[in-house]
């Protein structure tokens, strides 16, 4: 087995500027998660029952990441302690690492289901491709923890190249799977939530890319301290822009599906959705009319009852007359 001589990334010590900025992005990613939390819990009721598990497991991977990141933060905080002007790593630096796999591990099968619960597959198909590539992503997860911390620390690289491989097979599944769902929903939407959502696709998978890439790294170099800190860094935007950013486009997809099932009739929806300050549905509550049919029924007799009040009326006033 060819072992890298190097040590873990977590057990480098590093400057003052570098332990800041990691300390930084941890915090920033920290809040973001914490308000896209708060802001998905707030605007739940903006998106129709029929979109509604995309908000939910968006809430739920919002959760688990911003209680991922507070005991990132607290480790980061206690795991290195100020020595000569270098902050030295103890114990608890090694958790630093460790800590984003049982994350990813619940969060991105998540990711995969909201994507999903926005596309426009139904019945059993949607469910066997979601039980699907929650699982790929689910191994995916796992299968690279093995080469990246169990084997020797992630120090051998043969171990990294063979589970980086079985990791990779995975993570392509998803890649087809989910652009295949996502092509074969397009054409059953508008244009506006079309586009929405091919864009939530480019960004989910976009910022997926940044995982193995940085899993890759030590199979041809050597890590150093600034590279260790470019990794903290690396993870924790590519954290924030597949959950936060994703999410809130994922989040539009389900209000311009919302609204474009209240103007066909297809579902109520309690409340009037706006988009950007644009108007695209009004509220229609159950058993108000919302199918086109018993909409036009309901006019016509309203109509009727108008016209033979009308017509009564004139016949009175006739008599009187």
């Amino acid at each position: 087995m060819d072992v890298a001589d190097t040590p873990a990334p977590e057990s480098l010590p590093l400057s003052p500027a570098l332990y800041d900025l990691v300390h930084l992005a941890l915090m920033i990613a920290g809040f973001a998660l914490l308000a896209y939390l708060l802001y998905s819990w707030a605007s739940r009721g903006e998106v129709g029952r029929r979109y509604r598990p995309a908000v939910d497991a968006g809430l739920c991977l919002a959760a688990v990441a911003t209680v991922s990141y507070l005991v990132l933060f607290v480790k980061w905080d206690s795991g290195y302690t100020l020595t000569g002007g270098v902050y030295q790593p103890n114990e608890e630096a090694r958790f630093t690492g460790s800590t984003r796999y049982p994350d990813w591990a619940v969060t991105v099968p998540l990711l995969t289901v909201e994507l999903l619960a926005v596309c426009a597959l139904t019945g059993k198909r949607a469910r066997n491709l979601r039980a699907s590539t929650m699982a790929a992503a689910f191994l995916m997860i796992v299968t690279g923890y093995v080469g990246a911390q169990l084997v020797d620390g992630g120090r051998d690289r043969t171990a990294l190249v063979v589970w980086g491989l079985v990791s990779t097979a995975f993570f392509a599944y998803l890649y087809v799977a989910l652009i295949g769902a996502v092509r074969a929903s397009l054409p059953h939407m508008g244009r506006p939530a079309a586009v929405s959502l091919r864009n939530a696709t480019v960004v989910l998978l976009a910022s997926f890319g940044v995982y193995p890439l940085v899993y890759a790294i030590p199979v041809f170099a050597d890590v150093t301290p600034a590279w260790s800190a470019t990794v903290q860094v690396a993870y924790s935007t590519a954290d924030v822009i597949a959950k936060v950013g994703f999410g809130l486009l994922v989040h539009k997809v389900a209000l311009l599906r919302t609204a474009e099932d209240v103007r066909a009739g297809h579902d109520p929806h309690p409340e009037p959705v706006w988009i950007s300050h644009a108007h695209e549905s009004d509220a229609v509550l159950p058993g108000h009319g919302h199918d086109p049919a018993e909409r036009t029924a309901e006019r016509t007799a309203e109509r009727t009852a108008e016209r033979t009040a009308e017509r009564t009326a004139e016949r009175t006033a006739g008599r009187t007359g």
